[in-house]
């Protein structure tokens, strides 16, 4: 091979180095500073109403302030922050630039794809999961304590547990995950907000649904005393180890004189086993309704997982939601160096 035949070489310019991470992280925070302000304001408007909330329910009790519907109806609203993050923050992040065409401009000052991928998106995860998780915890300060001898709402229930600690930080994460890859994938903005929507709710509705009641196996007991604060996931009525349907338990609570003894409010009343003054002057013998059953050979049947459990499943649903998160912010620098352009 003759120097006439050699293919070109291109000249080295030794003053052209990558920029430092250090300007690349500010050049992030001057794109993305009003988001970013706009998720501490939202969240901090949310910890103020969490914080004097709190404060009435140890100063008033749980009964006393009637917290009941009004905590749960504001922890579906609540369930709505991770998946709205993942829309106006982490679908955004990449997309309004490629929607754009502006990340032509951006890959010939130095910044390179990938690392322009992950200055953008490490520093908006990191302050997005920092500030849910400093939410998440004052939530459980919120709603976590036993007032007057009982939770103010079950550590495992489906409406708060993953509004809890490290799961709402998890959840808010993946989310921003996802945002960020819809991004990619879609190249326009509003679309990948809709896709990331769709997305979060899919996943989080299968997990509340059929993975988080796995994470260990649950207990069945058959004492109408449940544990304080335990997460009844099903009941049922047996006799001699077979289903009893709910007419024939009806049709055995039937023989009840008093009318007070509703039947059909026994059979399906979660705390049935538990005896008021009311049900044992209405059943024989002064018996609890579910003595009176038990006497006929019919025994409920409780599957449930304890309050006891609350950390280690916060843990199990934190590790794999952040597993998750990473492959998809590694997708997501993979598919902006070879799809991209």
């Amino acid at each position: 091979m003759t120097a006439l035949t050699m293919p070109a070489q291109p000249r080295q310019d030794a003053s052209l180095r990558p920029v430092p991470w250090r300007r690349m992280a500010w050049v992030t925070w001057r794109q993305h500073r009003l988001t970013v302000a706009g998720l501490v304001a939202v969240l901090g408007a949310a910890s103020v109403y969490l914080y004097i909330t709190g404060e009435q329910l140890r100063h008033q009790g749980f009964v006393s302030y009637g917290a009941g519907p009004v905590l749960s109806l504001t922890a579906v609203l609540f369930q709505l922050i991770p998946p709205l993050i993942g829309a106006f923050v982490g679908a955004p992040a990449l997309a309004r630039e490629l929607e754009a065409g502006t990340f032509r401009f951006t890959w010939t000052q130095g910044f390179g794809r990938a690392r322009w991928t992950v200055a953008t998106l490490a520093p908006l995860a990191l302050a997005v999961t920092v500030a849910a998780g400093a939410f998440g915890f004052l939530f459980s300060w919120c709603y976590g304590p036993q007032i007057d001898g009982k939770y103010v709402l079950s550590p495992l229930a489906a409406t708060t547990f993953d509004l809890r600690e490290v799961a709402f930080a998890a959840w808010t994460l993946v989310a921003f995950a996802i945002g960020a890859v819809a991004g990619v994938l879609i190249h326009r903005v509003v679309p990948a907000m809709f896709a990331t929507l769709v997305a979060w709710s899919g996943l989080a509705v299968v997990t509340g649904a059929f993975l988080r009641r796995h994470y260990e196996a649950p207990l069945v007991t058959s004492n109408p005393n449940l544990p304080n604060g335990a997460w009844i996931m099903s009941q049922r009525w047996t006799r001699g180890g077979k289903p009893v349907s709910l007419s024939t338990v009806n049709q055995v609570l039937q023989k009840i004189g008093a009318t007070e003894a509703a039947p059909g409010h026994f059979a399906q009343n979660p705390a049935f086993g538990q005896s008021s003054a009311r049900a044992s002057a209405s059943t024989p013998g002064n018996a609890s309704p579910a003595q009176y059953l038990l006497h006929h050979g019919i025994t409920q049947l409780a599957t449930y997982q304890p309050a006891s459990r609350f950390w280690p499943f916060q843990w199990i649903e934190g590790g794999w939601l952040l597993a998750l998160s990473l492959l998809l912010i590694a997708a997501t620098v993979w598919l902006v160096r070879r799809r991209a352009a």
